[in-house]
């Protein structure tokens, strides 16, 4: 439930006080939103990175003993530089570096003492445990209850006892005594005020996301950023753009970049509506706020399209001189993979291409070789098992109904397979696994089967390109056709809404933390490829990668390498994961079914080792 929590605490660190009215000229807004949540620091941190929050207490990195004016004087700042909303967030068991207890209550009480402005405070309490489960949420309580079951069946008298985790995308077991040691641990470093050893004992992942908070939160950059003349030290121009479709987190990813690059002293270049922009010098520097408030928009800012830079070359290489970019971050679904394929290919051609090159998977579909999530999925994803969830409520209320509902994702079958595990669906027909009329026909006498034994609903899923032949039409006119007497059916295309509207908390600190690698990983790629005089020279397939999720580790992936694994007909890859979670849909569909086991044995050592977006 740890992203169902994240998410049922956003929209509250969002809402905007009603004293919200005056102009935004108006130079003494009154207008202050201080979140308190009773939750682990896990939880504070995380929805700081999604919400932009401003300030966060927590227990294992407590502030200095001077924090009030620290805070006020950021909240002046900000304020002068024209924002119109401050969020504060205090975790429960906040102290500062004494041991003093720290409650939302006093933080309210100095911000009113010192700044004379309206505070409110919202207990977020057991808010963050009610209403749905997210999407995420739902498909991991499925393979985590399917592992414990294999690893109970497993375990004899001399097994020892072990906690089925999460690590990135691969189920784990790991040993239930270490990951107690491994707690009072914890406790112990912060009773003896060792907080960078509290930190650390949360394992990576706690501390980069806490130190990519840090640096995340700033109203600007740090002067050491500059030399005298203003000009950055780091020396190095880099560009972001995106090719595909819009989805959601791409704007959070941007951010995320802008902010990384400028913070090391590098120049940004922000290309506008992909490579059409490109060819047309519709690039802008970006400053630091230039993205400021982009983390919870859904969309792409910069500006999208699909178009491909076959036949461009020549135009695309004049701009990069022109504009002297030394590195690129493509950010896109499908088409942003092909496009930076296409230039790593002219390479041998044109020189302005040999350099530094990466791409973030960013598509609803999920349809792209190289990781396990694109930015946007869980985004569509849950919007989809949202809307699932009211057909159902539907079908509940008429009694004997079956609704026929058909998903985007082109070839893939991602979005159908995993919305219908986290919805409950009786069958979800994909390209992938190929069906036949008699498949059909016994789903069909299977869901007949469940009607007559009370149940009153069904939810069946396709995906859009599942089959020529057995379209949503068709399967819409059998389940009609052979349910008569028995249930009616209706069918549903749900189109564009699946893109959704704010991304889901996962989709924005998934993307701030890629864009963050892709950062140091361009550094990298840089310092190693830059010629005495200057010059970027990357002629090397490791030098143009896409950086995705791999199983328990973020991975880059010379995009050479992909090519092998990428069916370009239909737009897919040859291998996808989640193609073993369908007999597991299949199963709680009360169908017979073989589900295999996937949980690794490793240790907290291990476990905490790792950089996953769970975390």
């Amino acid at each position: 439930m740890f992203f169902t929590a994240i998410w049922r605490s956003l929209p509250a660190c969002a809402s905007r006080p009603i004293t919200f009215s005056f102009p935004k000229t108006h130079r003494n807004p009154i207008g202050r939103n201080v979140s308190a949540s009773n939750c682990h620091s896990y939880l504070a941190i995380m929805a700081a990175l999604a919400s932009e929050a401003d300030y966060v207490f927590i227990p294992e990195d407590p502030v200095v003993h001077n924090w009030p004016e620290k805070l006020c004087k950021k909240i002046l700042q900000e304020r002068s530089a024209g924002q119109r909303l401050n969020i504060i967030i205090v975790s429960e068991g906040a102290i500062d570096r004494d041991g003093n207890p720290i409650t939302a209550e006093k933080v309210k009480q100095v911000v009113v003492d010192r700044l004379q402005q309206d505070t409110r405070i919202t207990v977020l309490g057991h808010v963050q445990r009610g209403g749905n489960p997210s999407a995420f949420d739902r498909v991991l309580g499925c393979r985590m209850g399917a592992e414990a079951v294999l690893a109970l069946m497993e375990a004899d008298d001399k097994t020892e006892p072990c906690v089925v985790s999460l690590d990135g995308n691969q189920a784990v077991r790991v040993p239930l005594m270490e990951c107690v040691e491994r707690t009072k641990s914890v406790a112990k470093a912060m009773e003896d005020k060792n907080w960078e050893l509290a930190v650390n004992l949360r394992g990576r992942s706690f501390a980069r996301n806490l130190e990519t908070y840090k640096m995340l939160t700033r109203l600007k950059p740090p002067k050491s950023a500059f030399d005298e003349q203003g000009r950055g030290v780091g020396g190095y121009t880099m560009a972001v753009m995106h090719i595909g479709a819009p989805a959601c987190g791409m704007n959070a990813a941007v951010r995320s970049f802008v902010r990384n690059c400028i913070y090391r002293g590098d120049t940004v270049m922000g290309i506008h509506d992909g490579i059409e922009g490109l060819v047309a010098g519709h690039i802008k520097k970006m400053e630091w706020s230039d993205v400021t408030g982009w983390v919870g928009q859904g969309g792409a800012f910069l500006g999208t399209k699909r178009t491909l830079p076959e036949g461009k070359f020549k135009e695309i290489a004049a701009r990069l001189k022109e504009f002297n970019i030394q590195a690129l971050l493509i950010i896109g679904g499908f088409e942003a993979y092909h496009a930076a394929g296409q230039l790593t290919d002219q390479r041998g051609l044109f020189p302005e291409f040999r350099i530094p090159l990466v791409v973030i998977p960013s598509t609803i579909s999920n349809n792209v070789p190289g990781t396990d999530f694109s930015l946007g999925a869980d985004t569509g994803l849950n919007e989809i098992t949202e809307i699932c969830d009211r057909i159902r409520q539907s079908a509940q209320g008429t009694k004997r109904r079956v609704f026929v509902i058909e998903t985007m994702g082109g070839y893939c079958g991602y979005l159908a397979t995993v919305a219908g595990l986290a919805g409950g669906a009786d069958a979800a027909y994909i390209y992938e696994e190929k069906f036949t009329i008699k498949d059909l026909q016994q789903d069909v006498y299977h869901m007949a089967s469940k009607m007559s034994e009370g149940v009153q609903r069904g939810l069946i899923l396709r995906n859009e390109k599942a089959s020529d032949n057995y379209n949503t039409e068709f399967i819409y006119r059998l389940y009609s056709e052979e349910g008569k007497g028995l249930f009616s059916t209706r069918s549903n295309v749900l189109g564009h809404m699946q893109q959704g509207g704010s991304p889901t908390p996962f989709d924005r600190n998934m993307g701030t933390k890629m864009a963050a690698k892709c950062v140091e990983w361009l550094v990298e790629q840089l310092k190693a490829n830059t010629k005495p005089d200057g010059t970027i020279e990357a002629k090397t397939p490791e030098t143009a990668c896409l950086l995705g999720l791999v199983r328990r580790q973020y991975k880059f992936t010379p995009l050479k390498e992909l090519i092998g694994e990428t069916n370009f007909e239909q737009r897919i890859p040859k291998h996808q994961w989640w193609l073993k979670l369908r007999p597991l849909l299949r199963i709680l569909a009360k169908h017979d079914s073989t589900y295999e086991e996937e949980g690794l044995y490793i240790t907290v050592e291990e476990e905490m080792s790792t950089d996953s977006p769970c975390a």
